[in-house]
This record gives structure tokens, sequence and C-alpha cells, in this order.
């Protein structure tokens, strides 16, 4: 066959690929094949939900001011969240992966009260989420946050915060700046003591259950308005509970089964008996 031939030839073949059982693509360039190509946020929300239902989701929330999106395998906060800024009071987004929050776009939300993010991958939370002045209720259960961002206290506004399951080694200073604070969740965390600050706590009820405290500051006992103080299973010898838990303090429910003593010895101690009328007395007002 003449060259000629041969070129003819194949140029009939380049021209029509259906003849040799393959389909040609168009070359594209690097930028083009990138925006073809579904991001990383599109992933984790598109692939399992879809944009549509995002769309709706969005949506509903700038009605409601709810937005609500649990258990969708999500590593990143929405982005789609940055329109609805003036909106929200409330979202949840639990049970997810989230890794970090954006910081430019989390201390926006003025208007927010509740904020849940509990089974997530959480390891640190930035300056700004503490802009949020009508935060009432923050929910970061079962993380990896071993502090709290020194500008926590500027979160006037918050009443209860949950931080369960997560790395903490000290009961955090800042809550003592937090004056509404009615209800504190720091279980199953790496506390091993409470220092004396802990008597400027303003908290009606703190849960220190499951922890590895062995030493708690008699400064407690001074809690103006602590009622309920739960320390099950920790590392207490009963000689490291203060005896003015018992006789001198507001507290009329003490949770500390699972430590290294026998609660009938507890039982034993001076002030006990003062103990036992505040309990009945707030069992009685509740029956």
């Amino acid at each position: 066959m003449t060259s000629q031939g041969v070129s003819a030839r194949a140029e009939a073949w380049a021209a029509h690929p259906s003849e040799r059982g393959s389909r040609v693509f168009p070359c594209r360039t690097s930028r083009e094949l990138s925006s073809a190509l579904p991001s990383r946020r599109d992933l984790s929300l598109g692939a399992r939900m879809g944009n549509s239902a995002l769309r709706a989701h969005v949506e509903t929330a700038q009605k409601t001011g709810v937005f609500q999106l649990k258990d969708r395998g999500l590593t990143e906060f929405p982005s789609e969240l940055q329109k609805l800024t003036s909106n929200l009071r409330t979202i949840d987004l639990s049970n997810n992966k989230i890794e970090n929050l954006p910081p430019v776009v989390i201390g926006k939300f003025t208007l927010l009260k509740s904020l849940s993010l509990n089974n997530n991958k959480l390891t640190a939370l930035p300056d700004e989420l503490c802009n949020l002045k009508k935060l009432e209720t923050l929910s970061l259960n079962n993380n990896q946050l071993r502090e709290l961002p020194s500008t926590f206290g500027q979160l006037s506004a918050l009443k209860t915060l949950s931080l369960s399951g997560n790395q903490l080694r000290a009961l955090p200073p800042q809550l003592c700046s937090l004056r509404h604070l009615d209800v504190v969740d720091l279980s199953k965390n790496q506390i091993r003591s409470i220092p004396d600050i802990v008597g400027e706590l303003q908290v009606i009820e703190l849960n220190l259950n499951q922890n590895q405290i062995a030493q708690i500051s008699v400064k407690i006992s001074s809690c103006p308005r602590l009622k309920v103080l739960r320390l099950e299973e920790n590392c207490l010898e009963l000689s490291m509970l203060p005896q003015s838990i018992l006789s001198d303090s507001q507290i009329c429910l003490l949770a500390v089964e699972g430590n290294l003593f026998e609660i009938k010895k507890l039982r034993e101690l001076e002030g006990y008996d003062k103990y036992m009328e505040r309990f009945t007395a707030t069992k009685k007002k509740f029956a």
C-alpha cells in the first residue's frame, strides 16, 4: 500500500471512531476538568442527598429559622448556610464527620440560640464562635475537644453547655464568666481535679461523671446556685470529698456512686443530716 493510502486510512480511522469500537474524548484544560468534577463539598452533600433535597432544606430553614441535617456523613460545615446567617435560630448538624467550623461564617449567625454538633470530629473551636451573643444552648458532645477558646466567656446568653465525651483535662475557667449558665455537662472527659476557681461558677447543675477526679476544692461549697452535683465513677477517696458540700452548701442532690468508697460511709460524715434535709425538701417540692 502506498504512503498516500496509509495516510488516507489513518484519517478515516480518526474521523470515525465507531469503526474501532471506542470513543474519543475532546481535550480539556485542567481548569475545565476541575470544574466538571464534583467538589469535596458536593460529594459530601450532593452525593448523599442530592442538590434538590439540600435546596429544600435551605428553603425550609429560611421560613422556620431551623436547619437540621443529621446523619449525613458531612465532612464540612455546609457553605449553603452562609445565605441564612440572619435567619437561623437553630442549627443541628449532629452525627456527621465535621472536623472544623469556618471562622468567617460561624460568627455571623447573630440570631442563633441553639447550636448542636454532637458526634462529630471537632478538635478545636474558632474564637469567632464566641461572637454569638444570643446563643443559649451549645451541644458538643462526643467530639475531640481539648480546650475552649479563651474568648468563650463572651457567650453571655449561654444557659446550657454540653461537652460530654471530649478530651478536656481541666475545668475550663472561662465558664466562670458566664453569669446565666444553668447546666454544664462535662462528663466522660479526662478531668483530674477541681480547682478553687470552681467557687465562681453560677451553674445550677454540674455533671462531672466518669472523669478521673481525685481532688475537689472546698470552694465548690461556695457556688451560690449549685443544686445538683454529679461525681459518679471518678477516683475520689472519701477523705477528698469536702464535708462542707454536706454541711454548708446549696447542693441538694449529690451523686457519688462508683468512687473509691462505700456510700454507707458517706452517711456517717458530719453534715450528712443537713444535706438530707435539703434533699428531702427539694424532693417534696417537686413531688
